[in-house]
């Protein structure tokens, strides 16, 4: 039985690549490729932009997390103004003086916890500003309590609820420009919170 000749062997190709026709579509050049430095049949040499896959382009980012939430904030300042104005009326307590970085403290964590929870817009940190102002008033007032009870038979709580205008009256008697100086602290770090925040 014979065989039919085979085509001879071309170097490093396909031996049947000179009876297969050009591919409608494919390489201009056939199944022979250019040599190296020949045209290129993009323009400027460069290759048109890749598409992802199944020819849709590439996935957009996904967005941030929306923050604003702007009655979030509100809300997280207000409870973080009553915990930190007992906090500082405790340390006023128990030192017997007020403490400039206690006040600062106070704003700074009111501050920057109510931009995280709602954004550090204008109006949480108006919000912060006012009721940093209002933690540290109330924790004089609290500081002020706790400084009495110590030389009075009457509680802390008894003196807040029942005494409270006598309470308020020592506390004008006892203002001099340094409370008012402590006062300022806490929406300067309320400011400065929600700034850090955002």
């Amino acid at each position: 039985m014979s065989y039919p000749a085979q085509p001879p062997q071309q170097p490093g190709g396909n031996p049947y690549a000179q009876n297969q026709p050009p591919q409608p579509g494919g390489n201009p050049y056939g199944q022979n490729q250019p040599p190296q430095g020949g045209p290129n049949q993009f323009p400027g040499g460069q290759f048109p932009p890749q598409q992802g896959q199944f020819g849709g382009g590439f996935p957009a980012p996904t967005p941030a997390p929306s923050r604003g939430n702007l009655g979030l904030g509100i809300l997280a300042a207000l409870v973080i103004t009553l915990v930190a104005a007992g906090i500082y009326g405790a340390i006023m307590g128990a030192v017997e003086a007020e403490v400039g970085y206690a006040a600062v403290g106070v704003g700074f964590l009111i501050g920057f916890l109510a931009a995280k929870a709602g954004g550090a817009s204008p109006a949480v940190i108006v919000v912060s500003a006012v009721l940093s102002l209002a933690a540290v008033y109330l924790g004089q007032i609290l500081g002020l309590a706790i400084y009495i009870s110590k030389s009075s038979p009457i509680g802390v709580m008894e003196i807040l609820t029942q005494h409270f205008g006598d309470l308020s009256a020592g506390w004008k008697e006892e203002l001099d420009f340094l409370s008012f100086v402590f006062l300022a602290l806490g929406p300067i770090g309320a400011i400065s919170g929600a700034k850090k925040a955002g």
